[in-house]
């Protein structure tokens, strides 16, 4: 799979990018902490609490990094290009997001060009973020530091900017922890800004002017987009252990730099001085520096290219520290290599054990190759047999991520599913031989019992991605009856969601799309889907009959060379197409034939009607279509006010025709919320809405006639995710600080059949879907005014309070409380005490004091006001000893609660 990340300011959507592209706006403070109770967002909004899963996808993106902590068992990490980062849970062997928390100004920082997890004290982990170094990005990159596993994050903003989906970005790591003095790190940065120095655990950095090397190498000179013209500057850093000791600086570090020439430099002096490595080979780069201090081996991987796609010779070498000999020990003769090596790793526990990857062997098969002798001898995970047949040492169990078989049917030597592409992070666990990971373009996949290859019997490589959701949405749709969700996906088309909890067994095929761009159904019989999107060769359009669990290819009109967007008739007799490269086109039956439409412009927008089958909407610069005629003809509205550029989304409310609303506009211009009732020949736009990018339908609240309006937005100064039940009078914010996920301005629906339920689309963190406490469906528009100081909410309480995450010597939890009385409260005030010594260190959605033992958590300036039925929730990280007991006992205001 191609994984093509990038944006421009004229496409609309490319693999892996944003629509539009995310507002540009000031960069956070310097070491602001990500989301804390001391700067809440100030808002005048009613607040739900809502619970937060990804409809399971497992995987679907590229996992450039993998870091094991070397001090403590079961501790891993995982870094993606453009979905953040994600701590490894044994107990439940899956993944945990540690970055959704990112928010919508800094949606960059979802992108993760390295990570370190302190080898001294492994509660605390660092990512360097930022997603391009061009100006696809306005921000600059951080370095986010924790100090509780990722559970919360504190920033320091660098004065460059960092390229988590830049060409390179799976070499590395470019972040390192000083194993000795663990106050000091090393970043090795991009756009030739050199190498950079914290001593303060990350809070600062400085550049470390005596590195002589800021790079050299760009994958494209003539890329005038600063894309793949970017120098791709320092890679990786790598500390000797064995020249230092605890409380010291470590006095040799190794660093990897992209310059063809000059690829490697060491200090000897704690980095006060550096030198090229005498005697390193030349004509390619050093992907990877991996140090073995037991025996003094320091292995390297090197290609002709940056990756992650590209590559067409390497080698591997081993430099011996105490000699300065060095010595080819590839696997093939380079000759025979039409790969470049990136992924490299040594058994801690049998050091002379290594293995490497020959990452950009893309047919038939990616290679991982394994030396039990230092590179002496290797062994392949497959061999040929007899051409086109292959013998694999191990054997691939996909059943719990089925779908990466990609539904194909190869002929040898290719076999499905393929062991991998793109495999550039590849780690043996420094504590347990038999288990390795490995990323691909794809997903995570590792053994438990890997020492099998040595015995000369498989083993057995299996997904080991689950939680770790990394797709990026084009859009989602919920018809009424069928499949809860269908989804359009870049990279992997999309899928239908049967059950949210399950993999769906196949994403869309027959075609298989590189990606889905659009899609619809049709609103009286949900039966009829249509999906448009990307493929490098065939056609652009799919229609299914079965509510998309079958699909076949219709025909392209002449010119269209990608998905644009489509829409179906409200009974599927008919069908609108904007497709990339043509213009506006209509059709009876299943797109057979294509018929040019006219009065619209090419590139414009489309949608239909939910009520009249004939009757389909438009948008294009300004300006708002409306056909009558089944998509003939199209007549521009009278409408004005709309906003000026194409940033925009639409949608007509099912069950009423020519009702439509409309969101979308950029920073600096027209921006907010609009809403039509006669069919768009006018807009009235909604007051306090700053700014909107999406907008989707759920089911009404109960009492309501109207259906619950769901949008990502701005109003009231607040960023977030937001739900009104009347029709935009009020709104409700149902996200929090610690639920962002950077950019959100793809697509968002509602459930039809489950109130309150929202499917929220994400750039990299995969379909995010939300379930409200709120029973009672009613929206307070909040006041305007702060709460009172001594709050006395009347009534009775319930608490949930729940652990989600514990390690050594912390937790996180969340608490949830409902107003169980027949009164709104206006502010609230709740208190517990704690019985092993817990202290509270960070506390969003609210304000806390702890005095001893005691607890008192008081509403946030914008969540006092919570109606009767309701729930308002926050969240906590804390400390503890051995024990960690639950409170047994809450008060609200003096008053006890029931707990659940």
């Amino acid at each position: 799979m191609r994984r093509t990340r990038v944006l421009t300011a004229v496409l609309a959507l490319a693999a892996g990018l944003l629509t539009g592209g995310p507002p540009a706006l000031a960069a956070a403070p310097p070491d602001r902490p990500a989301a804390t109770a001391d700067a809440p967002a100030r808002s005048a909004l009613a607040a739900d609490t809502y619970t937060w899963k990804n409809a399971r996808i497992d995987g679907g993106g590229f996992v450039p990094g993998i870091v094991f902590n070397r001090s403590e068992r079961n501790l891993a990490y995982a870094r993606t290009d453009i979905g953040g980062a994600y701590r490894w849970q044994e107990q439940t062997k899956s993944w945990t997001p540690l970055l959704d928390s990112v928010g919508w100004d800094d949606w960059g920082h979802t992108g993760v060009v390295s990570l370190a997890s302190d080898p001294v004290d492994p509660d605390r982990v660092y990512a360097a973020a930022g997603t391009y170094t061009n100006d696809w990005d306005p921000n600059n990159g951080a370095v986010l530091r924790s100090a509780d596993r990722g559970a919360s994050w504190r920033k320091a903003d660098l004065p460059f900017k960092l390229g988590g989906n830049m060409p390179g970005r799976g070499m590395g790591e470019r972040l390192a922890v000083d194993p000795h003095r663990n106050s000091v790190l090393y970043l090795g940065a991009p756009s030739g800004k050199g190498l950079w120095r914290s001593t303060d655990s990350g809070a600062s950095w400085s550049k470390v002017t005596a590195f002589p090397n800021p790079g050299t190498y760009v994958q494209d000179p003539g890329d005038t987009s600063g894309y793949a013209s970017d120098n791709q500057g320092i890679v990786w850093v790598t500390f000797d252990e064995s020249t230092g000791t605890p409380g010291s600086a470590t006095r040799t570090i190794y660093v990897g730099v992209a310059d063809t020439e000059n690829a490697v430099y060491r200090s000897t002096d704690a980095g006060a001085t550096w030198q090229r490595v005498a005697g390193q080979p030349t004509g390619q780069l050093a992907h990877k520096g991996v140090l073995d201090t037991e025996n003094g081996h320091l292995y390297l991987a090197y290609s002709d290219k940056g990756g992650p796609y590209d590559g067409g010779k390497g080698r591997l070498w081993r430099y011996t520290t105490a000699t300065g000999t060095w010595t080819d020990i590839s696997p093939v003769a380079e000759a025979d290599t039409y790969y470049g090596f990136s992924g490299l790793t040594v058994d801690r526990q049998n050091p002379g054990t290594l293995m490497a990857t020959a990452y950009s062997s893309w047919w038939p098969d990616t290679q991982i190759f394994r030396s039990t002798d230092s590179g002496a001898t290797w062994t392949r995970a497959w061999d040929y047999s007899s051409y086109p047949n292959r013998a694999n040492r191990y054997t691939m169990d996909v059943s719990s991520v089925p779908w990466l078989t990609w539904g194909a049917n190869p002929s040898p030597p290719e076999q499905t599913p393929k062991l991998g592409w793109m495999t550039e992070a590849l780690e043996i666990d420094p504590f347990d031989p038999d288990r390795m990971m490995y990323g691909t373009g794809a997903t995570v996949y590792g053994t438990e019992n890997l020492t099998n290859w040595d015995r000369d019997t498989t083993f057995t490589i299996t997904p080991m991605v689950r939680g770790l959701e990394e797709t990026a949405v084009n859009d989602l749709v919920s018809p009424p009856s069928g499949a809860p969700l269908l989804s359009g996906l870049l990279d992997i088309g999309g899928f239908r969601h049967t059950d949210l909890t399950k993999v769906p067994s196949m994403m869309f095929t027959q075609p298989n799309f590189t990606a889905t761009t659009s899609l619809d159904f049709a609103e009286s019989h949900p039966n009829t889907v249509v999906r448009a999107g990307d493929l490098d060769s065939g056609p652009h359009i799919a229609f299914s009959t079965d509510n998309g669990a079958h699909w076949f290819a219709g025909t392209d009109p002449s010119g269209a060379s990608g998905g644009g967007t489509v829409a179906a008739g409200a009974d599927g007799s008919r069908f609108v197409w904007s497709p990339r490269g043509a213009g506006v086109h209509h059709t009876t039956g299943f797109g057979t034939s294509w018929s040019a439409s006219s009065g619209i412009p090419e590139g414009a927008v489309v949608e239909s009607d939910r009520v009249d089958p004939k009757t389909f909407y438009g948008f294009r610069s300004g300006k708002f279509y409306v056909s009558t005629d089944g998509g003939a003809t199209f007549t521009a509205s009278p409408a004005t006010g709309l906003p000026s550029g194409d940033s925009v989304r639409f949608k007509a409310l099912p069950g009423a025709k020519g009702d439509i609303w409309l969101a979308g506009g950029e920073s600096g211009g027209t921006y907010g919320l609009w809403h039509s009732t006669n069919g768009g020949q006018s807009f009235t736009e909604l007051q306090g809405v700053d700014e909107a990018d999406t907008v989707g339908f759920g089911k009404a609240a109960p009492g309501a006639s109207y259906r619950t309006v769901f949008t990502s937005a701005k109003i009231d100064g607040v960023r977030g995710i937001f739900r009104s039940t009347d029709q935009g009078r009020s709104w409700t914010r149902i996200n929090d600080d610690a639920h962002q996920w950077g950019w959100t301005g793809a697509a968002i629906t509602g459930d039809p059949r489950v109130y309150g339920r929202v499917y929220v689309a994400t750039n990299g963190r995969g379909i995010v879907y939300g379930d409200t406490s709120d029973t009672g469906g009613g929206d307070d528009g909040g006041g305007g005014t702060d709460p009172d100081p001594d709050p006395e909410p009347t009534g009775a309480c319930k608490v949930t309070y729940e652990i989600t995450n514990q390690w050594s010597d912390g937790f996180q939890a969340q608490v949830q409380v409902t107003n169980t009385g027949p009164d709104a409260w206006k502010g609230w005030s709740l208190t517990w005490s704690f019985t092993d010594g817990q202290r509270v260190s960070q506390l969003w959605n609210g304000v806390h004091a702890q005095s001893g033992p005691a607890v008192t958590v008081r509403n946030a300036d914008w969540n006092g006001t919570v109606a009767a039925g309701s729930s308002v929730g926050f969240g906590f990280t804390a400390s503890r000893s051995a024990t960690n007991t639950e409170p047994a006992a809450f008060a609200l205001d003096g008053r006890a609660c029931t707990v659940a």
